[in-house]
């Protein structure tokens, strides 16, 4: 195991912090609030169109940290390795691990490794946690919707989970679709440095759009509407979705935002999200509504309306 840490881990996840090898990590923080988030990774399969699951731990945990509209600043990670994996699928996952936890400038700086008994995992399960900081004047939270808000989406529904099914059955399309796995802190630094105001950031993963406006209306306590035809969804993901028999609104998104925010700050927002790499498809799709059942609901390219309700059960299980 010693080796093992030296060798993969501590070689490729190399920073001041880490390189201590006390059984913690010891840092210096700015005063102000911070924002903690832990996330477990089970994928299958655990390399895909796009990514694996070593990008994917790094991706999601920072962006769970990020809908607050704070700075991520240190990551820990967890392993729990099966007897008798490939030391070279491991090295391929820690190297996009630590690739993902360069390029985002956040540091893993602690973690863990367990093997257990062959039969008794499936490869690889990663357990990652993000800490950071929430800037002065910043409260970004699920429950300050308010009507008349408008509803933002960052960019394309639905690439993640149709790229880990596509692979996951061996289907093949015209034109390949991948994962849309991406740190966001660096597209909400920017939204948060344009519109302090802010009210409410989530990104739309397990469940995808559908589930989290549900979360959102119920914790603010208002109702939805959202058009259909404003929706961006990539064509090829579109007809898998048909073809399969999956609806894009219930698919898993991994770099992805939703935002709620002041009409009068929305055109704002946008234009900013635009601006970025990873809002380059943002569109406005929808509105906040007073409506004590608390529904999300659809108006739809034919003109009527479809409640959007929560996701029984689950699409696609292990995706994220």
């Amino acid at each position: 195991m010693a080796q093992l840490v030296d060798e993969l881990f501590v070689r490729h996840f190399d920073n001041e912090l880490l390189r201590q090898a006390n059984d913690q990590a010891s840092f210096e923080i700015p005063t102000g609030r911070m924002s903690i988030s832990t996330d477990g990774h089970v994928i299958s399969p655990l390399f895909f169109p796009g990514g694996d699951i070593g990008s994917l731990s790094v991706h999601g945990t920072l962006n769970d940290v990020s809908m607050s509209g704070a700075k991520p600043l240190y990551l820990s990670a967890g392993f729990i390795l099966e007897e008798g994996y490939p030391l070279a699928d491991l090295d391929r996952i820690i190297r996009s691990m630590a690739a993902a936890s360069k390029k985002a400038g956040v540091p893993v700086v602690t973690g863990d490794t367990k093997v257990v008994e062959r039969g008794k995992g499936d490869g690889v399960f990663i357990t990652t946690t993000a800490i950071g900081l929430i800037p002065e004047g910043v409260n970004i939270s699920g429950d300050r919707a308010q009507p008349g808000d408008l509803i933002l989406i960052s960019g394309t529904l639905g690439d993640h989970g149709v790229a880990i099914l596509s692979s996951r059955e061996n289907l093949e399309f015209e034109t390949t679709i991948e994962s849309d796995s991406a740190a966001l802190h660096g597209l909400i630094a920017d939204l948060v440095a344009a519109v302090p105001e802010i009210h409410c950031l989530r990104d739309p993963t397990r469940g995808g759009l559908a589930t989290t406006l549900n979360e959102l209306a119920r914790q603010s306590h208002i109702g939805m509407r959202i058009r259909e035809a404003d929706l961006p969804i990539q064509p090829a993901v579109h007809a898998a979705c048909e073809l399969l028999g999956l609806d894009p609104l219930y698919v898993a998104n991994e770099g992805k935002l939703v935002c709620i925010v002041a009409a009068e700050h929305a055109d704002r927002v946008l234009t900013t999200m635009q601006q970025h790499p990873n809002g380059k498809e943002a569109a406005i799709i929808g509105r906040v509504v007073e409506d004590e059942m608390g529904f999300v609901q659809m108006e739809t390219t034919l003109g009527g309306s479809r409640v959007i309700d929560w996701l029984t059960g689950e699409q696609l299980p292990r995706i994220c």
